[in-house]
């Protein structure tokens, strides 16, 4: 059985209470986790601030980025049983797992390279005074993950906060939280010093409110949903906190008539199927201008029929959804959809050998989606694409902004002027041209705006997050 991650050494909740871990592949339980309660939250807290205070807030950062490096490098030796720890958690297909732990390893590394080259500024002033900007840790931070990139999130979010000598507690998600319990045990043989990482598990009204709620908090992140996010924010609000919060997406492909329509195809479905479409930077919306549209969705959709929903072993497409109501949430868009009229334009299948109480839904291509439509401006967190045309430059920029989401979008054209004016007119917080996605994106800074969320995650700008700045001014006389 799982346990909680605090002060270096592996407890149990302190209510004896547990969860259920379940395989989205099948329905079934595979494991327990500690239900962990406020006073689990408190220890995990004071035990961060004592190693703030002692071992870990001396430590330099070139030493807080030889640990990140030896943690990647213990990472990579262990890819592949902890794809598999990934893939049984989360259900999705094994190659992405591998992926997604080879993108946990890169944030360390590349995280590790960084943590001393934040430097800071000396500033021309009077010239009897010497003024210096420096970056300094908050203390300590709060992150509380979500259930669908595990592995990813725990270096996107934590690694970031430990390299700028931040000591971290985290409240990963009930539905995956075995790949942050296994990466813990990896910080402490890297020689992360004890308390400065904490994992507490347990249910989201419970120990994440604990902790967002916990007065010796210093700062706060948060991955998941607009509507939690804000109780996220104003809990910080309370205590006049910092946070960064990403909250999904509703992104847009924007494709011309002069766009590589096969490079587009390949992208267009990948970027929807990927991870059974529960990705906060899924390409839900296929925007097409109207002179191509009948010819590019035919396109898409004789694609799309193929696609594939299994297990993990089995490597399609995508894998199950995380749960049974997050299933039934997705199919509830569908099934709304086809009751209203809509057109299924192409739908992909189950595969064969799945156990029945898998949480699956097959990939579903709608369109054309009226504007107003749920399916055009509420984000489905699953394998569902809306189609939707378009007649123009101006009408592409105006469908595209018509959410109130804002994190990513692709923009499919051979013509660079066009590139750049749809690119600058983007209401989001990343823009592809002619591709979607990066590999993880490690180094690219990523977060959104409007109801996404705000802040920056990943690249160099996440260590700046993580840091307040404080101006020293010295007098030193003539």
């Amino acid at each position: 059985m799982a346990q909680h991650f605090i002060a270096g050494q592996w407890v149990a909740s302190t209510s004896g209470e547990t969860l259920p871990v379940i395989d989205p592949a099948t329905g079934q339980p595979f494991d327990q986790i500690p239900r962990g309660t406020a006073a689990d939250i408190d220890a995990a807290v004071s035990a961060a601030r004592a190693a703030r205070n002692g071992a870990w807030g001396r430590m330099t950062a070139t030493e807080r980025g030889r640990i990140l490096l030896r943690m990647s490098a213990l990472i990579l030796e262990r890819q592949e049983s902890l794809a598999q720890l990934e893939a049984r958690d989360t259900g999705k297909p094994m190659s992405q797992a591998r992926n997604d732990i080879v993108v946990a390893a890169r944030y360390c590394e590349f995280y590790g390279g960084a943590a001393d080259k934040l430097h800071g500024e000396h500033l021309p002033y009077l010239n009897d005074f010497q003024v210096v900007v420096v970056h300094e840790p908050y203390g300590v931070t709060a992150h509380i993950l979500p259930w669908n990139y595990p592995a990813q999130m725990f270096g996107r979010s934590v690694v970031p906060a430990l390299a700028t000598g931040n000591a971290a507690v985290l409240k990963p998600s009930e539905d995956a939280c075995m790949t942050p319990l296994a990466l813990c045990g990896i910080a402490k043989e890297a020689g992360l010093p004890d308390g400065a990482l904490n994992v507490v598990c347990g249910l989201g009204e419970e120990a994440g409110h604990a902790l967002t709620h916990h007065g010796d908090i210093d700062f706060v992140t948060f991955t998941g949903s607009p509507e939690v996010g804000t109780i996220v924010q104003k809990a910080a609000a309370e205590r006049t906190l910092k946070c960064v919060l990403e909250l999904g997406g509703k992104s847009p492909h924007l494709v011309f008539d002069d766009a590589d329509l096969e490079r587009a195809a390949t992208f267009v479905i990948k970027a929807i199927t990927q991870n059974a479409g529960q990705t906060c930077s899924a390409g839900s919306r296929l925007l097409v201008q109207t002179s191509i549209y009948e010819r590019f969705v035919a396109m898409v959709a004789e694609r799309f029929a193929h696609t594939r929903a299994g297990t993990p072993e089995q490597d399609r497409d995508c894998g199950p959804l995380i749960n049974r109501a997050q299933q039934q949430r997705v199919q509830g868009f569908i099934d709304r959809a086809r009751a209203s009229g809509l057109p299924v334009l192409a739908q992909g299948r189950v595969a064969e050998g799945v156990h029945p109480g898998g949480y699956y839904v097959a990939p579903t291509l709608f369109g054309p989606v009226p504007r107003q439509h749920e399916l055009a401006c509420d984000e489905v967190f699953g394998p569902v694409l809306s189609a939707m045309p378009f007649e123009d430059e101006a009408d592409a920029i105006a469908l595209a902004n018509a959410t109130d989401y804002g994190l990513i979008a692709a923009v499919w054209t051979r013509d660079g002027g066009r590139q750049t004016r749809v690119a600058r007119a983007m209401h989001c917080g990343q823009v592809y041209i002619n591709a979607y996605g990066a590999g993880g994106g490690v180094e690219l800074p990523f977060g959104g705006v409007k109801r996404s969320g705000h802040g920056r995650e990943k690249g160099f700008l996440a260590l700046q997050e993580f840091c307040t700045v404080k101006t020293i001014v010295q007098y030193h006389g003539q």
